[in-house]
């Protein structure tokens, strides 16, 4: 586990890489169905065979979801954290379709890490990590997205 005193030479790097996750029509059918979202290139194959994909695709946001569990296989977690908050984004960008049956993974690089100030033995570090989704066998990635985290590392005595 990297300590907090090692991110300013990690600032710049790839820091990881996760695993490769199917994204199949079942997946892609209960993402729909959960958030609501059934719009027929997402759950109709039949008729989005028609389209310019060529069959159905995965929802973004399904895909951005991914990022979460992408995190965990590649970032590893700070020496003394307490706990890790989602931030947000400063910048998300869909590329490309995920066609069902295809494979993502996330690549991570670390683009800052700002001391945000100890409070009661605890320093939040505010980290950008830029996430790239690449489908396996394609040229064009998923997304590319800067994602904040903040990252409660107790303080070293």
């Amino acid at each position: 586990m990297p300590s907090a005193q090692d991110l300013p030479q990690l600032v710049g790097t790839e820091v990881g890489v996760s695993r490769w996750f199917q994204i199949d029509q079942d997946r892609i059918d209960a993402f729909a169905k959960l958030t609501e979202d059934e719009q027929f290139i997402h759950v109709d194959p039949d008729m989005a065979k028609h389209t310019p994909f060529g069959g159905t695709i995965a929802h973004g946001f399904l895909t951005l979801s991914l990022g979460s569990a992408m995190s965990y296989d590649a970032v590893k977690a700070l020496d003394g954290v307490v706990m890790g908050v989602n931030y947000g984004f400063d910048r998300l960008r869909f590329l490309a379709p995920v066609r069902a049956g295809k494979r993502v993974r996330g690549r991570f690089v670390l683009k800052n890490a700002e001391n945000k100030g100890s409070d009661g033995g605890v320093t939040r570090w505010l980290l950008t990590h830029e996430i790239t989704v690449e489908i396996e066998g394609e040229n064009k990635p998923a997304l590319i997205a800067d994602w904040l985290s903040m990252q409660m590392v107790r303080d070293q005595i």
